[in-house]
C-alpha cells in the first residue's frame, strides 16, 4: 500500500485534480468524501498542519473556502450546510502530513 506521505500526496498532485487555486492555495475534491461535492483546500507550500500556516496563506485558504462553497450551492440546491475541518496531527486524525482543510456540504 502507497503511503501517502511519500511522497506528499497534496504536493504531486495533477493539474486536472485541482478544481480552483489562488497564488497560495489550490481546492480538489476528497478521494474519500464523507459527502457528495466534499472538497479540500490545501496551501501549496508543504507544512505540517493548520497551525504553521503565515497570515497570508490563512486569508488565501479562506478565500478558496468561500469561493468554493459558493460554487457548490450554486450547483448543488440540496446543501443546506456545511462543515468546515482541521485535523492537526495523528492522534487528531491527520493521515496526510500536509495541512488540508475539509469543505463538507451537508444535506
Amino acid at each position: 500500500m502507497r503511503s501517502p506521505n511519500n511522497p506528499c500526496l497534496f504536493c504531486v498532485i495533477k493539474k486536472e485534480e485541482i478544481t480552483d487555486e489562488n497564488e497560495l492555495a489550490y481546492a480538489t475534491f476528497d478521494l474519500y468524501p464523507v459527502s457528495i461535492h466534499h472538497c479540500l483546500i490545501v496551501p501549496k507550500r508543504h507544512i505540517g498542519d493548520y497551525f504553521e500556516l503565515n497570515e497570508n496563506e490563512v486569508v488565501a485558504c479562506n478565500k478558496l473556502i468561500k469561493k468554493i462553497k459558493n460554487k457548490i450551492e450554486k450547483k448543488d440546491k440540496t446543501v443546506k450546510g456545511f462543515n468546515i475541518g482541521v485535523n492537526s496531527g495523528k492522534v487528531a486524525g491527520q493521515s496526510i502530513m500536509h495541512c488540508h482543510i475539509h469543505l463538507i456540504p451537508r444535506r
